[in-house]
């Protein structure tokens, strides 16, 4: 997972649930169309048998692409099934269990919510990206935001890459863009007609 390129690089999260039948194919065909940094495999199932199936199908997609593919939460089974890291929830709190867990050459995410604070620790503590969000009104969560103050000001005084996530549209994208070393897009285009598209445009947007 790189932050070289100038402008925002697209870290895309799979949906909750999905169909192992034909998902892999769709995710095969925005990767082929989309330039993509990291996939996330964030099922919403503790099922470690569904779980596996997907990491294992969605692994061979991404990898014959040279894509990273972590995990959401699952650190235990990242090693076991041959994937490039895993996405915490907990802000700050297990990076540092989770980073002696790995080695260094895992990558270790963690979703700050919208915590300056939980940011700056998670960074202190050896996180290869912070994520903030969400970043567009949602009724999902306790209504906080991720505002665009946030990243105008992490972009300034902190080196370690931020992804912004979270109800994303494309003027966000066009707003936060500058700001941003990645873009967290999941249900904004999984839940559309034509996900790749969807994906295109908000390439578009970010000044791709």
């Amino acid at each position: 997972m790189s932050d070289t390129q100038d402008q925002p690089q697209i870290y895309l999260i799979t949906p909750s649930e999905f169909d192992l039948s034909t998902y892999p194919d769709q995710l095969a065909a925005c990767l082929d169309t989309t330039e993509i940094a990291c996939v996330r495999l964030a099922l919403g199932t503790k099922d470690d048998v569904r779980i596996a199936k997907a990491a294992d199908a969605l692994r061979d997609v991404t990898h014959a692409r040279d894509v990273a593919l972590v995990i959401d939460s699952h650190v235990l089974i990242v090693e076991r099934l041959g994937l490039d890291g895993v996405h915490l929830q907990d802000g700050a709190r297990s990076i540092k269990s989770v980073r002696k867990e790995l080695g260094d050459d895992a990558i270790v995410g963690s979703f700050c919510g919208n915590s300056r604070h939980d940011g700056m620790n998670a960074g202190e503590l050896g996180a290869d990206y912070v994520s903030f969000g969400p970043v567009g009104v949602t009724a999902l969560g306790d209504g906080r935001q991720a505002e665009a103050e946030l990243f105008e000001w992490w972009s300034l005084m902190i080196e370690v890459p931020v992804v912004a996530e979270g109800a994303l549209n494309l003027d966000l994208a066009r707003k936060l863009a500058p700001h941003t070393d990645f873009f967290g897009i999941g249900e904004e285009i999984w839940n559309t007609d034509d996900p790749q598209r969807a994906l295109s445009d908000f390439g578009a947007a970010m000044g791709g």
